[in-house]
């Protein structure tokens, strides 16, 4: 069978250097040019990479596709945006949309067809994704799209800059605040090891949130704007650039954020005490009415009860936490997408608990959720926390974590190649079962990856409507 190549695009200052461009390395591969996966990785727009140690190819090894990762600039390095000309903001984006023309460019050389290109991402990845469907500096760089736990449309709108975050930047590094210019002048004279250790900072106090970072709606400075709409309006106003979309959360996503709070009297007793004022920051609730917001959303997931070191209670608090950071977003854009794109959607939630898990329990030292991030688990090998799942002969040491890895690359290679996750008939047998209907306005069907596939409508609606009521958005 073809192997998959993997391809390691480094960005540097927003550019991708054509010499990596090496006909000669990948002439011993067949003419037939393969379908093309660029994987834009997670961490909050503040870490990780597209490594091999962390996101490695080898599961995907099995299928006939090329397989490409980048990297692109991080924090202030990549997402620095104070609303003016000095600094207009969405570097890091730039810097991916940099990586898919080199894509478009070369990737022929490399095997694959630059006319099947799927981009995939999860958590900040994912937020990559949806956002080059409406960027025009992305049109027609890509096929399909696979948007895995993350979504630019939440609660609020997205802001036109975060000088706030400039600023702090700033402070952190002992440079002055009051002014871009300042800002960004005494920034340029600090290394990227100074700004990357100065990381850190950007929690304090009570903040335990999961990112600051994000996209930000460019001004008009005479620049090419990654980002000159909202999301949402983009999307409603047909203004994106429509492509067959598989979009998912995990069922259990930061659950695990609960337990630093139910198994840690101090903290149980702060969150208590001080709702109205811890809520918000963990919630990442908007400014305006946080007050009434937080108490609303303590009565609809802890019924007013106080936090409690029991299950019941760290349950609620988890899926307050998951819900509010990604099954809120990724809810919207879904049904976003189902109702204006002409392209199909595909809606999914992961649920599968194996011997793996981005939470394991301190004492038992085995999942206990579907965690954010648990789905990559089966489709890259991580070699940076575990050993591979997939055994070099059989019998596999975890049978079912092994028919995952199996059903997940299956469903990736599938819908790159043919822009459907449904298998052809008489192709791919470990995918025998799927029968996934796309999403539609009036029948939200859902498909739930767990042991087996089933079929399911209205993914999470009923909990998710307190949330409709407290920040209302059009359909």
């Amino acid at each position: 069978m073809m192997k998959v190549l993997l391809l390691l695009c480094a960005v540097a200052s927003g550019a991708l250097a054509d010499h990596l461009h090496h006909p000669e390395l990948c002439n011993f591969y067949s003419s037939r040019k393969l379908p093309v996966v660029v994987f834009i990785h997670p961490g909050g727009f503040y870490s990780f990479a597209g490594r091999s140690d962390l996101f490695g190819p080898h599961y995907l090894l099995d299928r006939d596709l090329v397989l490409v990762t980048l990297n692109y600039r991080l924090a202030s390095l990549g997402f620095l945006a104070t609303g003016d000309a000095v600094a207009p903001g969405n570097n890091g984006y730039k810097d991916q949309v940099s990586a898919l023309r080199w894509v478009k460019r070369n990737i022929a050389a490399f095997g694959g067809d630059p006319g099947k290109v799927t981009i995939a991402g999860c958590s900040a990845g994912s937020r990559s994704v949806i956002l080059h469907m409406i960027s025009p500096m992305s049109k027609g760089l890509f096929h399909r799209g696979i948007a895995m736990s993350g979504s630019p449309v939440g609660k609020a709108a997205v802001p036109p800059h975060q000088l706030d975050l400039a600023q702090k930047q700033a402070a952190l590094l002992n440079c002055p605040t009051n002014s871009s210019r300042a800002i960004v002048d005494c920034l340029k004279t600090k290394t990227w090891q100074e700004i990357g250790n100065s990381l850190n900072g950007f929690w304090t106090g009570d903040t335990d949130a999961v990112s600051f970072w994000t996209a930000i709606v460019e001004p008009d400075v005479g620049q090419p704007r990654f980002l000159a709409v909202q999301p949402d309006e983009a999307v409603r106003q047909g203004h994106l650039h429509a492509v067959p979309l598989l979009i998912s959360q995990t069922e259990d996503e930061f659950f695990w954020k609960a337990f630093a709070v139910t198994k840690n009297k101090t903290r149980r007793d702060r969150m208590n005490t001080e709702w109205e004022k811890i809520a918000p920051v963990s919630f990442a609730l908007p400014e305006q009415n946080s007050s009434a917001a937080s108490r609303r959303l303590r009565q609809a997931y802890l019924g007013g009860k106080p936090i409690e070191d029991t299950p019941e209670s760290s349950r609620a608090l988890g899926k307050l936490y998951g819900d509010s950071w990604i099954g809120l977003n990724v809810h919207r854009m879904a049904n976003l997408m189902c109702r204006h794109s002409p392209q199909p959607v595909w809606y999914s939630v992961f649920s599968y608990i194996g011997n793996n898990s981005f939470y394991q329990d301190p004492t038992t030292h085995k999942p206990r959720g579907a965690a954010h991030h648990d789905d990559t688990i089966y489709v890259f090998s991580e070699s940076y926390l575990r050993p591979p799942i997939k055994a070099r002969s059989p019998p596999p040491p975890a049978p079912q974590d092994h028919l995952m890895v199996e059903r997940m690359t299956a469903i990736w290679y599938t819908f790159a190649k043919h822009g459907n996750p449904n298998p052809r008939k008489g192709e791919l047998p470990e995918l025998c079962s799927l029968h996934w209907p796309a999403m539609q306005p009036e029948d939200r069907k859902y498909l739930k990856v767990d042991q087996q596939f089933s079929v399911h409508e209205k993914l999470h609606e009923n909990r998710l409507r307190v949330w409709d009521e407290l920040y209302p958005m059009q359909y």
